[in-house]
């Protein structure tokens, strides 16, 4: 019998405690503690051991400035060095995943880009709804990365075949959809998986979630460099299309500057807003579509808001003049923005865009539109360092948000060259209008 493993393994399963502090602050034999490590499926295997998933459920809150100090008291007390860094690794990732998951961080197992990626609980639960709306009994997941849309899949009832072309992300999936006997995650590539036929196919879905980044290790931190072109991902674009059409209900996550151009015919794109944060764009087919064309969908945290090329149809086209610029000025969400669907905002509140593609309308009428901010606009004028400092000085301006759109400027830069020295606070825009640079100065209401 290995003593050591017995006495490291009281140091946590007796009340779930960990071991006690000591004053010394370097490792055994001056040997350093690594607190970043790369999975791989090693790994994960051994942190869902009774072990490594017993050590990692027994760690405090994670504590960036305690970290080095508790992997050397670890270690001290007998656990292997590579299952310490691990487990610190992992500790790290759940603090910083709680703004996705919540609490059920805790229970999940995460990469850095396998976190970075991952679709946020509250967004990939819009995406279960659509399938359970839509009648869908089994979703094959292709490319499921570390498995947050299979659990939101999973937890709405449906039976959830997930696969990941790279083993460890594939494996920590299966870990994070333990909770789920309807679900499961293997390590295939998308083009290999066998997808239904025949009366098979009429209850069955497609998710899909084309790999953004390129394979392999970026920099020092593991994190791999973002793509963009559609021609990039991986499955392809062509064959997600052709994956879509296979079965009756099909969705796939890309990113939020996908083109307008490249919306398949009787598709929906989608993009969607987490807190005014755009974080996707989702192409609907089949009977997922609710309307083809573009939307917007903005999530708040609490409510969910939609726009249509409908309610932007027939919209004012013509833009605002700074010499008659009006009482009010309303922000569009950035997911109507990216949608091109700020005539919906124009008809809501009977107003003129400052310029086309800024996402700003100002209007005479003051309205509440859920997505989109207002503001009181105090002066508009041509864009002068000179004139904008003065009016900050003659008003006794002490903080500045500074927002620009359409325009080349550093707001940092413009901050200093303000020298601001009052009291009160303002919101100023920079953006076009009528050609030219402007500054708005607006009050938030």
């Amino acid at each position: 019998m290995n003593t050591t493993r017995s006495r490291t393994e009281d140091s946590f399963t007796k009340g779930g405690s960990w071991p006690s502090q000591r004053t010394d602050t370097c490792p055994p034999h001056n040997t350093p503690v690594r607190e970043d490590v790369r999975m791989d499926l090693r790994l994960v295997e051994r942190l869902t051991t009774g072990e490594g998933w017993g050590l990692l459920q027994s760690l405090p809150p994670y504590d960036e400035s305690a970290a080095l100090s508790l992997g050397v008291r670890l270690r001290d007390a007998g656990f292997d060095p590579d299952l310490v860094a691990a487990t610190l690794t992992q500790s790290r990732l759940r603090s910083r995943a709680v703004h996705k998951f919540g609490d059920g961080a805790a229970e999940m197992l995460f990469t850095a880009d396998g976190l970075e990626q991952a679709t946020r609980a509250e967004v990939a639960a819009t995406h279960a709804q659509r399938f359970r709306q839509a009648g869908v009994q089994h979703v094959f997941d292709l490319g499921c990365g570390i498995g947050s849309d299979a659990m939101a899949l999973a937890r709405a009832g449906m039976r959830v075949h997930a696969v990941d072309a790279d083993e460890t992300t594939a494996a920590i999936a299966g870990v994070n959809l333990r909770p789920w006997p309807t679900a499961s995650a293997h390590t295939a590539r998308a083009e290999e998986v066998t997808l239904p036929t025949g009366a098979d196919a009429r209850t069955a879905g497609i998710w899909l979630d084309p790999a953004r980044r390129t394979p392999g290790v970026a920099d020092i931190t593991g994190r791999t460099r973002r793509l963009f072109r559609l021609e990039d991902l991986s499955p392809g674009w062509d064959f997600v299309r052709r994956a879509a059409q296979s079965v009756p209900a099909a969705g796939a996550k890309l990113s939020p500057a996908f083109s307008h151009r490249q919306v398949p015919p009787g598709a929906e794109a989608q993009w969607t807003s987490y807190r005014g944060e755009v974080v996707e764009c989702t192409i609907w087919w089949g009977s997922l579509v609710h309307e083809p064309g573009r939307t917007a969908l903005m999530l708040n945290g609490r409510d969910a808001y939609a726009v249509t090329e409908a309610d932007a149809a027939e919209a004012d086209p013509t833009p605002a003049s700074l010499g008659r610029l009006p009482g009010y000025l309303y922000e569009a969400d950035r997911a109507v923005l990216r949608a091109g669907l700020v005539g919906a905002l124009i008809r809501a509140v009977d107003g003129q865009e400052l310029a086309p593609g800024t996402g700003y309308v100002c209007s005479t009428r003051e309205v509440h539109v859920t997505w989109a901010k207002r503001y009181a606009v105090r002066e508009a004028f041509p864009f002068n360092v000179k004139a904008l400092r003065a009016w900050m000085r003659d008003h006794d301006v002490g903080r500045v948000t500074i927002k620009k759109r359409g325009v080349s400027l550093d707001p940092e830069t413009l901050r200093r060259q303000l020298r601001l020295s009052g009291s009160r606070e303002i919101t100023v825009l920079v953006t076009r209008i009528d050609d030219l640079q402007s500054a708005l100065v607006l009050d938030a209401v």
